[in-house]
């Protein structure tokens, strides 16, 4: 007698997507860690959850840059061309606190129009029924069932956000909402207690400590 596997031996198909809503989401993730990767996981579940037919927004805090980075990403253009799924970047270009010729005070201003961005989308998400589909092609004003807020914890480390803030978005947030929270390479203790998942994303080794620039179509 063979067992049979998961899938009963079926290979899995692409299908069409159309609104749906999720069954068990409204957990607190958190992603921390000095290793590369972390926005590559939480894109890639709001990919997963946007391809169930989920209503899925990205938030992005501290998505700066360098010499060797472009301010268009390949990670735009794959969240505009997937249905459900959308995304805004509030960070300041340029990185806060490298004397990279940025004005401070714009990455500030920046962190702060997140900071009511996110309290926005909060609202929003708590006026809308998440046990039920939400329209794929509607603002994400309208609810959406899984919210990430990426590098919102760098911002914290470098003062730009308060900590207390980000307690504020989780203990606020309703509760069919999957909240996804990334950033940092110190572990925010100030989360820990009040997340469901905390994941450390940790540096074994990386080419950039041997002088590798970042690289088109896998850092940016």
């Amino acid at each position: 007698m063979t067992a049979e596997t998961p899938g009963k031996g079926h290979t899995p198909e692409a299908r069409d997507i159309e609104p749906a809503a999720p069954e068990e989401f409204g957990l607190t993730q958190v992603w921390w860690g000095d290793g590369k990767g972390k926005t590559t996981a939480t894109l890639g579940m709001a990919f997963r959850a946007a391809g169930h037919g989920f209503r899925v927004h990205v938030l992005q805090f501290m998505k700066g840059g360098a010499a060797s980075v472009e301010d268009i990403r390949g990670e735009y253009n794959a969240m505009a061309a997937m249905p459900g799924l959308t995304y805004e970047n509030l960070g300041h270009y340029g990185w806060h606190a490298m004397n990279d010729g940025t004005d401070e005070r714009d990455h500030e201003a920046e962190a702060e129009a997140g900071v009511e961005r996110a309290r926005e989308l909060l609202d929003g998400a708590h006026d809308a029924d998440l046990s039920e589909p939400i329209p794929l092609g509607s603002e994400p004003e309208e609810g959406m069932h899984m919210l990430v807020l990426d590098e919102l914890l760098y911002a914290a480390d470098r003062g730009l956000v308060a900590p207390e803030t980000v307690v504020e978005f989780v203990e606020s947030k309703p509760d069919g909402l999957e909240l996804v929270i990334s950033g940092s390479h110190e572990r925010p203790e100030y989360l820990i207690e009040h997340a469901d998942l905390v994941t450390n994303v940790r540096k074994e080794k990386h080419p950039i400590d041997a002088g590798q620039r970042a690289r088109k179509g896998t850092e940016f």
